[in-house]
């Protein structure tokens, strides 16, 4: 997925929300994911997801992550589905492969906990300006400075590293070489070999950020440095309210 983890510029409800409400949200709906045994609980986890986005203006953003999700839940599916060989028989392949009723349940149900716990986490860092976690962390929740600023560094880099690639790839397109074959395996032999590029301007692109870390007094920031404060209004309680309502119906939804 494009853009994954680069902030979406709006000005929404979800948008105004305290950070630390967002990740609160985010998590709370990870954990109504795995609580529920139940498939349909697990759908109204995703769509409950796409509702939040389009509330944020990022539902395309949404869809195409869900896309992305589905394609890697497919490849789980097939795995799990003919490894699970307890419960009734419902279709009997050749090679000794069968699928069960029990491990066609859980296949599908794992798929959905797979894109009902990742899409809330993407979708609210997508909303959520890093440097705003970053500060929520250090004066709301006490982290020290350095291991927060250690934590969303990682995160910032991710969407850096996608348009490095990008950019690699889109340079190799232009000298000819074929990275829009359908042959995964193929696409793989050819993408492997730029890792080694990408690895050496990370380096490079690391080196400086230290530096200039550094430079804007790193080692000297505190809890207090920030001049922006993160007060709680009423639309978070009521985020935080309907998420933890969530949860609760998830858990009792068997």
């Amino acid at each position: 997925m494009k853009g994954m983890l680069e902030y979406s510029q709006g000005d929404t409800v979800i948008h105004r929300l305290n950070p630390l409400t967002k990740m609160l949200l985010a998590f709370l709906l990870c954990l109504s994911s795995f609580v529920s045994s139940h498939i349909l609980m697990a759908v109204g986890i995703i769509i409950i997801n796409i509702i939040v986005a389009g509330m944020a203006g990022i539902a395309n953003k949404a869809f195409s992550l869900l896309k992305t999700l589905l394609k890697i839940g497919l490849i789980l599916f097939l795995l799990q589905i003919f490894f699970i060989r307890t419960g009734n028989v419902i279709l009997d392949l050749p090679l000794n492969l069968y699928i069960t009723d029990t491990g066609l349940n859980f296949s599908v149900l794992l798929v959905l906990r797979l894109v009902g716990a990742t899409m809330p986490l993407v979708l609210m860092l997508t909303v959520t300006k890093m440097s705003d976690l970053t500060n929520v962390f250090v004066q709301k929740l006490h982290i020290p400075y350095k291991y927060t600023f250690a934590f969303i560094t990682a995160l910032r880099f991710i969407p850096i590293f996608e348009n490095e690639m990008n950019g690699i790839i889109e340079a190799q397109t232009a000298r000819g070489v074929e990275f829009d074959t359908k042959n995964p395996l193929k696409k793989l032999k050819l993408v492997l070999p730029l890792c080694v590029p990408l690895l050496i301007s990370s380096v490079k692109r690391i080196e400086g950020s230290a530096i200039s870390a550094e430079l804007r007094g790193f080692n000297v920031r505190q809890k207090n440095s920030g001049y922006k404060k993160y007060n709680f209004s009423g639309r978070d309680y009521i985020a935080m309210t309907a998420s933890i309502v969530t949860l609760i119906v998830s858990s009792f939804v068997a």
